[in-house]
């Protein structure tokens, strides 16, 4: 471990880095995918397609090319950013899409009963969503919305191939100037990973539990 006493400032400059990107993600993508969601279960025809097929393509795109248009192509395009910027959008494209569908699987587990007597008083779509719908969607959308931040927490490392500073980017510094631990390295690495996906794992454990008994 004599890497960690004489770099472990590059292993926790990774470790800040992608939690600065799993932070600046999250707080992006959770609100776009509220959107989405509220697209997707919109009465307006134009505004599901719209909603449904940006889903679908990001969805079914692989991060690394979303990320090689952002950085490499959109440049071209004369749209000059910083790399930890593309690599934020990127991220938020990708991920917002997941958090919409946890977030309308929410929606849907709603009776429709609500939805209706809430029309039936006179409320409108976005009034019976806000304060009749979501409310009570909220419970059963909490624990995926943790699986995804999970997810994106280990998707932050596809950064670490596009010149963004993140703990994938630090085990590969670190592997070239000590190639013989390159095994203690990597399980440092992982280590700092498990510090962010156990306790989120935890919590959504634990919410799916008090879920059910609600229920």
């Amino acid at each position: 471990m004599q890497f960690l006493i004489e770099s472990g400032d590059v292993l926790l400059e990774g470790f800040l880095g992608t939690l600065r990107m799993l932070a600046l993600t999250f707080v992006l993508a959770v609100p776009l995918g509220i959107v989405l969601a509220g697209m997707r279960i919109s009465p307006v025809p134009s505004l599901r397609w719209v909603a449904a097929g940006f889903t679908e393509l990001l969805r079914n795109t692989p991060l690394t090319l979303v990320f090689f248009l952002l950085v490499f192509v959109v440049p071209r395009l004369g749209v000059v950013v910083d790399f930890q910027v593309s690599a934020i959008v990127a991220l938020t494209l990708y991920t917002a899409p997941f958090y919409a569908e946890a977030i309308r699987s929410g929606i849907n587990s709603v009776p429709v009963g609500q939805a209706e007597a809430a029309r039936s008083l006179g409320m409108t779509f976005t009034q019976t969503a806000r304060f009749v719908v979501l409310p009570q969607a909220v419970r059963s959308v909490i624990p995926p919305l943790i699986n995804v931040t999970i997810a994106l927490t280990k998707n932050t490392s596809v950064a670490g191939g596009f010149f963004i500073v993140e703990l994938f980017a630090s085990s590969r510094t670190l592997a070239n100037a000590y190639a013989d631990q390159t095994i203690a390295i990597f399980l440092a690495v992982a280590l700092c990973y498990l510090a962010v996906t156990i306790p989120l794992g935890r919590i959504a454990d634990r919410l799916e539990k008090k879920v059910a008994v609600l229920r």
